[in-house]
C-alpha cells in the first residue's frame, strides 16, 4: 500500500511541478536573449517578430548578488510589450518563488533567477518594443537583467497544477497514515520456539 501512495506522490509531482516547468523552459525554440539592464541602466528593446513565431513566451533572468530574492510580495521588475502603439503584454515580476537559482560563475557569488513574464498568444509580423523597468522592491542587488523570447511554445494546461498538487497531497497523506497505522508485519508462528511438552508451562 505504501508503494501505491509513493507512486501517487511521484505522479502528482510530475503533473503539478515538472510538466509546467518543462513547458515553460524547454518547449518551442529560442528566438534570442538580450541584455536590457546593466551598470544601473535599463534599455528598451525592439525585436522583429513574425506571425509564425506565435505563441511567444517571455522570460526574464535577473542576475543578483543574493542567495534568494526576498521581495515580500513587492514587484522587483515590470515589463510591457507593445507593437504599433498597442500594448500586448504587461507583467510584474517578483522572483521570490525561485528556490534554486543558477550560479552565474564559479568565481562570482552572483546568482541567476528566472521568472516568466507571460505569453503573447497572437503575433503580427512587425517590430515589438519590450520595456523593462524597476518595481517598488528596494535593496535588490541587481547586476544584470536579460530578456528571453521563445517561439512556438506549448501552453501549459491550467488544470495541471491543481490536479498535480491534489495528487501530491493524497499521496503524502496516505503515505504518512500507512506509516503511522500500518503496524509491523504479523508474527511468523514458526519464528517462536515450540512450547515445552512437559514440566512447568507444558501444554
Amino acid at each position: 500500500m505504501r508503494f501505491l501512495f509513493v507512486l501517487i506522490l511521484l505522479a502528482g509531482a510530475g503533473v503539478g511541478v515538472i510538466y509546467p516547468w518543462a513547458m515553460t523552459n524547454f518547449s518551442g525554440r529560442e528566438i534570442g536573449t538580450w541584455r536590457v539592464y546593466e551598470q544601473g541602466r535599463f534599455r528598451p528593446l525592439t525585436v522583429p517578430l513574425k506571425s509564425r513565431d506565435a505563441p511567444v513566451r517571455v522570460l526574464v533572468e535577473l542576475t543578483a548578488r543574493a542567495e534568494r530574492i526576498v521581495s515580500q510580495q513587492r514587484t522587483v521588475l515590470t515589463l510591457t510589450a507593445a507593437t504599433n502603439g498597442r500594448t500586448v503584454l504587461t507583467s510584474t515580476l517578483q522572483f521570490n518563488h525561485v528556490d534554486n537559482p543558477r550560479q552565474a560563475s564559479p568565481q562570482l557569488p552572483d546568482k541567476i533567477f528566472r521568472d516568466e513574464a507571460g505569453l503573447i498568444p497572437a503575433v503580427s509580423t512587425g517590430s515589438y518594443l519590450f520595456t523593462v523597468g524597476p518595481g517598488d522592491a528596494e535593496d535588490i542587488p541587481m547586476r544584470a537583467v536579460d530578456l528571453i523570447l521563445r517561439s512556438g511554445v506549448g501552453e501549459t494546461d491550467s488544470r495541471a497544477r491543481p490536479v498535480g498538487f491534489s495528487l501530491m497531497a493524497v499521496g503524502l497523506i496516505g503515505l504518512l497514515l500507512s506509516l503511522r497505522f500500518g503496524g509491523g508485519r504479523p508474527d511468523n508462528p514458526n519464528s517462536q520456539p515450540p512450547p515445552p511438552r512437559w514440566g512447568r508451562g507444558a501444554t
